[in-house]
């Protein structure tokens, strides 16, 4: 496995990687998307900070790219539709750097409040600047923090603690979640006219983009601050400038930007009511140590167990839950090609997890059955997008869980449906179980047992005597040895029987044996 990382990435997470034998390499942030997709070729693993931008054209030729791990929270330099579309899963460390960027959030606070960075200029100016930097105090002043997660949730609690009232905005946050939070939740609207402070703490999206618009800003009280350092792009800059120029707010602290590196001529940079820092949030050894030794773990248990944490764009998976689907994974595989071969343009799919399925987490089984049935037919298709490809194929996904499991503890039942058999929708049904191993206990409705993950010739044929030999006489002519031979009657005067081999056939070999008298149908999964 190699694994690139770029953007200054601590050494203590490349070092877990190497330990568990990984091939490390590392690189300085990359601009051009053309260069990062060159560095992809071959790569596995990519871990970036916030100044590499890995774009749908950096993808575009990342034929073995499994994971982008993000080191820190935000994932919007990242393009995840695109890595989700190509099976790639993006992983982030949102605890990592919780407490160092709420800490300089509060610092933001204090600095604003006190006009720190004006009166350390002034001093080391040879000035007494006292005049003009009249401060106020915190302690029983209004914060509006809008995004109460992580960070935002810490930040009111620190800023609950030296004094002062604190109400929240939360757009993502379930109302259930909501009431249980200590916070007072108001409306957006309703915290903006309230607050006498406003600090964000919430992703960028195409919904927050520009949450704090020019209306909303003055939508705030006058005398106002802002805080951003969550983002950039979820303050409207210029309106932001032309409310300060205004004097409609007293000032702003920004710690991230609509673009970064904030270029140089930007008019944010003169403007004496706004303190600037370089998206300094996470920039505390503690927290570059800690989200690259958490993304290192997780991308490391992803890729060996199938555990998956802090991954934006697949289900969460414990590593006791990883252990227990992990010894279905193969069976699952071998169901989908096995799917594929009978219905091979398939418009429904409906798999039942029968029996006691209390402890088993379906969705990674599901959603890697999924990608086998599809990746045969075409293009890259993993547990990442596999449900994403399917709707885009027209193939409709269901589950059921529960349900008798026919004696079995565990007995998966799956149906799949597409195309037409004389004149009806052709429908194939599979059942399997982990019991004794993995096996294939029923065939539309027939009991016959076979090994899935072997090599299998599928046959449906005359139900009359002597069948068996002649088949096993061909296989033998042929230098083929049969390792299990399950024949089940049909009861339409036809019989299916799953023969196990001990090596593929070719065509040629295939095709004596659909010559055989008797023989409707044979093909080899």
């Amino acid at each position: 496995m190699r694994v690139l990382a770029l953007d200054g990435i601590h050494a203590d997470g490349l070092n877990l990687f190497r330990d568990a034998g990984y091939d490390v390499q590392t690189a300085d942030p990359i601009k051009d998307a053309a260069t990062l997709a060159s560095r992809l070729d071959g790569i596995d693993a990519v871990l970036v900070r916030s100044a590499t931008q890995v774009s749908a054209e950096a993808l575009a030729g990342a034929a073995n790219l499994k994971v982008i791990g993000r080191a820190g929270a935000g994932v919007d330099t990242i393009d995840v539709e695109a890595a989700t579309a190509r099976g790639i899963a993006v992983m982030n460390a949102p605890d990592g750097n919780t407490l160092a960027a709420a800490e300089h959030a509060i610092s933001l606070l204090f600095a604003l409040a006190r006009h720190i960075p004006k009166a350390d200029a002034g001093m080391k100016a040879g000035e007494w600047p006292k005049t003009g930097l009249t401060g106020f105090e915190l302690e029983g002043k209004r914060l509006g923090v809008i995004g109460l997660g992580r960070i935002g949730a810490t930040v009111a609690r620190k800023a609950a603690g030296i004094g002062m009232e604190v109400a929240a905005y939360d757009p993502f946050l379930p109302a259930a979640a909501a009431d249980r939070m200590s916070v007072p939740m108001k409306p957006l609207d309703d915290l903006l006219a309230w607050a006498d402070i406003v600090t964000l703490h919430i992703p960028r999206t195409k919904e927050t983009t520009n949450l704090l618009s020019e209306d909303r800003l003055r939508a705030m009280k006058k005398g106002a601050y802002v805080i951003n350092a969550a983002r950039g792009g979820l303050v409207d800059e210029a309106a932001l400038l032309r409310l300060l120029d205004e004097g409609h707010l007293a000032g702003a602290a920004l710690d991230t930007f609509a673009t970064e590196p904030l270029p140089k001529e930007s008019p944010l940079r003169q403007h004496a009511r706004l303190i600037l820092t370089p998206h300094l949030g996470a920039s505390t050894s503690e927290a570059q140590q800690a989200v690259s030794t958490i993304l290192a773990r997780q991308i490391i248990d992803f890729l060996k167990t199938g555990a998956v944490a802090g991954c934006v764009n697949l289900p969460p998976l414990t590593a006791e839950a990883a252990r227990e689907v992990g010894p279905w994974m193969p069976l699952m595989t071998a169901l989908g090609k096995l799917s594929a071969r009978l219905v091979p343009a398939p418009t429904k799919l409906h798999i039942t997890y029968a029996g006691r399925t209390e402890a088993l987490d379906t969705r990674p089984l599901t959603r890697l059955l999924v990608a086998a049935l599809l990746g045969s037919a075409s293009g890259r298709v993993t547990p990442v997008n596999a449900l994403h490809e399917a709707a885009a194929r027209g193939l409709e996904v269901s589950e059921t869980l529960g349900g008798d499991g026919d004696g079995f503890d565990r007995l998966l039942r799956i149906q799949i449906a597409g195309g037409t058999e004389d004149g009806r929708e052709r429908t194939r049904e599979i059942e399997a179980t982990l019991h004794r191993g993995p096996r294939v206990v029923r065939l539309d409705g027939v009991e016959i047992e076979f090994d899935p993950l072997a090599p299998v010739l599928l046959m449906r044929n005359e139900d009359r005597p002597g069948m068996i030999g002649i088949v096993g006489s061909q296989l033998g002519a042929a230098g083929v040895n049969i390792v299990n031979f399950a024949l089940g009657a049909a009861g339409d005067g036809q019989a299916r029987a799953a023969i196990t081999v001990d090596k593929p056939m070719d065509e040629a070999q295939l095709n004596v044996l659909r010559a055989i008298p008797g023989v409707l149908s044979l093909q080899q999964v």
